[in-house]
C-alpha cells in the first residue's frame, strides 16, 4: 500500500460498475487532480452500458472530468443489475487493466454499497489491486447507505459547482431519476465539507492504509 501524497500522483485507475458512477462519486476529486497535474493518466473501467448511448455519455463525461490527462475508457457491456452472474467476466477485467497499468491511486465504489453491482466491483479491487491506495466512493441512492467516511478530498465551490454543471450536461439518460438533481450532489458535498472543515468534499472509505512514519 502508498499513502496518497508518498509519491508523485501520475497514474490513476478509476473503476465503475455503471456509466455515471465515478462522475458522481469522484467527479470532483478527477477534476481536482487533472487540473493540478496536467498530463495525469487515467484509466477508467465500466462494467455496464457497452454499445450504445450510455457509452457515448460517459466517453463524453469523463473526458470532461479529467481535463488535460491522457484518458483512455473501457465501457464493457456485462448487464446491469446482474453482476453477481456474471463474477468470472467482471474479474477477468480487472485482471486485464492490472496487467497495463501501475497506479498510484484507484477510485472505485465502497465495498458496503447497498447496490449489489456496486459492491461485487468494489470486492474485486483488492484482489488485483493488492498493494494500492484505494478509495472507496460513495453515491447517494435509494437504499440509504451512506456511512461514516474516513477519508476527505476537499472541494473548491468552483470545482462543486462544476462537478454537478457536468453531470447534468453529459448523462442526459439520466435526468429523469428523482435523485439526480444539483440539490442532492451539491447537499452531499455540503455535508462531507462540514465533516472536515471544507465548504464542499468528496467522500471515500479506506479500508487499509500502510505509513510511511519514519521516511
Amino acid at each position: 500500500m502508498i499513502g496518497l501524497g508518498a509519491g508523485p500522483l501520475d497514474r490513476i485507475v478509476a473503476v465503475g460498475a455503471h456509466c455515471d458512477d465515478i462522475a458522481i462519486g469522484a467527479g470532483g476529486t478527477l477534476l481536482t487532480m487533472c487540473t493540478a497535474r496536467p498530463g495525469l493518466r487515467v484509466d477508467a473501467l465500466v462494467l455496464s452500458g457497452g454499445g450504445g448511448e450510455r457509452e457515448q455519455e460517459e466517453l463524453a463525461a469523463l473526458a470532461a472530468f479529467c481535463p488535460g490527462a491522457e484518458l483512455g475508457v473501457t465501457v464493457l457491456k456485462l448487464p446491469d443489475g446482474r453482476m453477481p452472474v456474471h463474477w468470472d467476466e467482471a474479474k477477468a477485467a480487472v485482471e486485464e487493466l492490472r496487467a497495463r497499468t501501475e497506479p498510484d491511486l484507484v477510485l472505485a465504489p465502497r465495498t458496503d454499497d447497498a447496490h449489489q453491482d456496486h459492491r461485487g466491483l468494489a470486492r474485486l479491487i483488492p484482489t488485483a489491486f493488492r498493494d494500492h491506495l484505494v478509495l472507496g466512493y460513495e453515491i447517494v441512492k435509494w437504499d440509504g447507505d451512506l456511512g461514516r467516511p474516513n477519508t476527505y478530498q476537499p472541494l473548491t465551490p468552483e470545482t462543486a459547482e462544476e462537478k454537478v454543471r457536468l453531470l447534468q450536461e453529459h448523462y442526459p439518460s439520466q435526468r429523469h431519476r428523482p435523485w439526480y438533481d444539483r440539490e442532492a450532489f451539491l447537499g452531499l458535498a455540503r455535508i462531507r465539507g462540514i465533516e472536515c472543515h471544507a465548504r464542499y468534499a468528496e467522500a471515500f472509505a479506506v479500508t487499509k492504509l500502510a505509513l510511511k512514519l519514519g521516511d
